[in-house]
C-alpha cells in the first residue's frame, strides 16, 4: 500500500471516530422525547409519517420526537389538545396527532 493511501486511512479513521465522539459528546444528558417537537422539527426515524429528521407533519406528533435535557420530558410545557385536554411528553411513542 502506498504512503498516501496509508496516510489517507489513517486520516478517515481518526475524522471518524472524531465525529463519533462529538456526536455521543452532544446526546451526553440528552433523552428522546415523544409528542412536544413541531412540525418539521423532529428527531430521526420517528414512526410512520416520519422517514427523519425534520419530516413531521404536525405539531406535537406523538411518534416524532426531539432531544430534551434528561429528566425533564414529561415536564416540558405544551398546549392543550384541540378538545382542551392536556398534553405531555413521553419517554415512549405516543398515538396521539398522528396524521391520516
Amino acid at each position: 500500500m502506498s504512503k498516501t493511501i496509508k496516510t489517507l486511512a489513517v486520516a478517515s479513521a481518526v475524522a471518524a471516530a472524531l465525529t463519533a465522539t462529538a456526536n455521543t459528546a452532544s446526546a451526553a444528558g440528552k433523552e428522546k422525547c415523544y409528542g412536544i417537537s413541531l412540525a418539521g422539527e423532529n428527531g430521526c426515524a420517528a414512526g410512520p409519517g416520519t422517514s427523519c429528521a425534520g419530516t413531521s407533519s404536525v405539531d406535537y406528533q406523538g411518534n416524532a420526537w426531539s432531544l430534551v435535557d434528561k429528566g425533564s420530558c414529561e415536564t416540558v410545557a405544551l398546549p392543550n389538545d384541540m378538545n382542551g385536554g392536556a398534553r405531555m411528553g413521553s419517554l415512549e411513542a405516543l398515538t396521539r396527532d398522528i396524521p391520516s
